[in-house]
């Protein structure tokens, strides 16, 4: 149970003009006669990988994906210091979501995603709801600033060594300042040398605060590749430094806007860097949520949390 469906490739691929110089790479895989449905990747800024197709049924979907503004194939790359991330926030990718459905002719679509890629896809459902069918998320975020704050402070009572080493990594920063805001500027920093410091003791934290799944035997945030690793810290701390330009608390208000809209919540009960407790509390406020708690896993997930995703696609596997 819980295995992949085999490997395959885009039958259609493109780079979607956004406006404001950035082009969105897409491409689309499985059935052109299936049920849409969009992968919406994590980071925000990690880029979406071959690995997301085999979540689907490629005879029962047509899959979408995407790489967000500034990272994966998508140009300018954030790894480049001349990149403008004024162009860069929550409201422009919902709006470049919603050109990449007018371009490809989709009605409504499933969204797939966790981690940053839940609080996009609530957002966008809460903005658009009618051109959402339903909806599948592992690793539930809402990124308020209050879930900011306990992934670059909180969590640190569990790796106080670790924490004290990524808040020296900005000089200067009081123990009660705001550490994201002042990586945010260290990797605007005209200085290659200081935007390569600050991205490596970035990826350092997040890898601290996954060590307990990994058993520090990997790192997934310090192994990626340069330039992709410089966009992934660039854009997340340009991001959490602006709380996501969200209203604190509002994909939690505005939860009942989904009311019709089918979802399946699937949480790891050890997720240190995103508690149970968000996922709890939109499935109490969102009508019709279903809610998976996975005891044993954490936020990479485990075989029982896929198992659980493959499930709910495959149950929404139904191109109406």
């Amino acid at each position: 149970m819980g295995e992949l469906y085999p490997p395959i490739e885009p039958y259609e691929t493109g780079m979607l003009d956004v406006g404001d110089g950035n082009l969105v790479y897409w491409e689309v895989c499985g059935s052109p006669a299936g049920k849409p449905a969009l992968v919406v990747h994590g980071g925000p800024g990690s880029g979406c990988g071959t690995g997301w197709r085999r979540h689907f049924n490629p005879d029962r979907y047509r899959i979408v994906l995407f790489d967000q503004r500034g990272c994966g194939r998508s140009t300018p790359h954030a790894s480049d210091p001349t990149t403008d991330m004024r162009h860069n926030t929550t409201w422009h990718l919902i709006a470049d979501m919603e050109r990449l459905r007018g371009h490809l002719g989709i009605d409504s679509w499933l969204l797939y995603g966790g981690s940053w890629g839940s609080t996009l896809i609530l957002a966008y459902a809460q903005q658009h709801p009618r051109r959402v069918s339903e909806i599948v998320i592992a690793a539930v975020t809402m990124t308020r600033r209050s879930e900011i704050d306990w992934l670059y402070r909180g969590v640190g009572r569990f790796f106080p060594e670790q924490w004290e080493r990524f808040l020296n990594g900005a000089p200067g920063t009081p123990r009660d300042g705001d550490v994201v805001a002042a990586y945010a500027g260290l990797l605007e920093n005209p200085d290659p040398a200081v935007r390569e410091k600050a991205t490596a003791d970035w990826c350092a934290w997040e890898d601290a605060v996954l060590s307990e799944e990994t058993g520090g035997a990997a790192n997934p945030y310090g192994e990626r590749p340069s330039a992709a690793r410089l966009a992934f810290v660039r854009i997340c701390a340009h991001y959490f430094s602006h709380g996501a330009w969200l209203e604190e608390g509002v994909l939690l208000h505005d939860a009942g806007r989904l009311a019709g809209v089918p979802g399946v919540l699937i949480h790891g009960r050890l997720d240190l860097g995103g508690p149970l407790q968000t996922a709890w509390e939109l499935h109490r406020a969102w009508p019709g949520a279903e809610l998976i708690v996975v005891e044993s896993a954490g936020h990479l997930g485990s075989a029982e949390t896929r198992e659980h995703v493959l499930r709910a696609l495959d149950r929404f596997a139904v191109n109406d």
